[in-house]
Formats: C-alpha cells, structure tokens, sequence
C-alpha cells in the first residue's frame, strides 16, 4: 500500500520503476482501474500522475484506448538524444568539479564497465551522466532531464545490447572523466556531446533496419 501522502508523485514514481523494470513495456495500455486496486488509491492520483508523464513525453494518450508508452521513433529519438546532449554539455559548462566528484565518476565508470547484462549497464551509463550534471544549479533543467532520459531508456534497452558499442563508450566516458580531471571544459564538452551522438546513431541504425 501506499502512504497517502504526495499520492500523484508517488504513483509516479511507481510508474517509472516499473517501466526501467520492464514491467511496463512500450505500445501496453495503462489500466487505470486495474492500477487503482493494485496500489489501493482512486483513480485521481492516478490520472494526475499520468497526466504528468504525458507532459514529460515518456507516455501519450490515445483516444478510445488511453495512455500508453509509445512506441519508439526515429523522429523522437533524434530530437531527445540532441536535446539531451545540449543540456548536458551547457550543465557541465556551468558546473565547479571538486577531486571528490571526479572520484565518484570514475568509481561509477568502473560499475559502468563491469555490469553484468544490458539493464544493468544501461542504468549505470545513466547514473554516470547523472554524476556528471548533478553540480549544475538549475534545477528545472536537471528535472527536464531526468524526464527525457527515462524515455531514453526504452530505446537503449531496445537497442544497445551490443557488447562493441559499449566499448566505444566506455572510451569516451573515459576521457571525459580525463577531460574534466584536467580542466578542459571544451574538451569534455564535445566529449559529451559524441558520446551521445555515438549512442543516436547506433539507435537510427536500429529503428531503420
């Protein structure tokens, strides 16, 4: 059961959990009734929650079905990965990196580079960009980004499982630890920036097979 306190968030959250979980798979309908027994909350919080995710561009509401996660699209694809990419660079741009957070990315590096299955190393290449534009102070663009990558998450549990790709950017994450550890903001920046172009270009591959 739920505390039934911040009702919407925590439906939300939940929501999420299950989509990085794979529980709640691109094209499936949100029952919302079905939800509402399962956590024991009416369906407001629900449809607020829902509603939320919407705004965000992570689920879309379908006339006469509902909402569900939408399928994946080279057009969508194109437009987070760049947009991701452009807000990441201007926060590391504007950010101080102190010897105790260069130790953190190279310490989520090694987790990065030693997971186990795709999932895994999906959620630890997520965590290292998330290391690396947690010190930037505009909060409304750190949760616009935190929004875009959990859409990011389907396409790259779709589509990165391949061993090779994942070499190339453990190189590249490598040198922007390195980049940074040296005071080379441009570097590190475009850096950044192939990094997650690297990762659009494996996944236009993919949805145009």
């Amino acid at each position: 059961m739920l505390v039934k306190i911040n009702l919407r968030d925590q439906v939300r959250n939940y929501l999420l959990s299950e989509m990085i979980t794979g529980n709640l798979k691109t094209g499936k309908t949100i029952n919302l009734a079905a939800l509402a027994r399962h956590l024991n909350v009416s369906v407001t919080p629900i449809r607020e929650a829902l509603t939320q995710l919407q705004q965000a561009h992570i689920i879309k509401a379908i006339p006469n079905r509902g909402f569900i996660i939408a399928e994946l699209d080279v057009e969508e694809a194109e437009d987070l990965y760049e947009l991701v990419a452009n807000l990441e660079v201007m926060a590391i741009e504007n950010t101080e990196f102190s010897q105790e957070d260069i130790v953190n990315l190279k310490n989520q590096q090694e987790v990065f580079e030693n997971a186990k299955n795709a999932i895994d190393r999906i959620q630890a290449d997520l965590e290292f960009h998330k290391l690396l534009t947690q010190g930037y102070k505009n909060k409304l663009a750190l949760k616009i980004l935190h929004d875009l990558k959990t859409r990011i998450f389907f396409y790259e549990r779709a589509f990165t499982n391949d061993d090779s790709f994942y070499n190339k950017s453990d190189n590249q994450h490598d040198s922007i630890i390195s980049a940074i550890a040296d005071d080379n903001v441009p570097t590190a920046s475009l850096l950044l920036k192939m990094n997650w172009m690297l990762i659009l270009n494996y996944v236009q591959k993919k949805l145009t097979e």
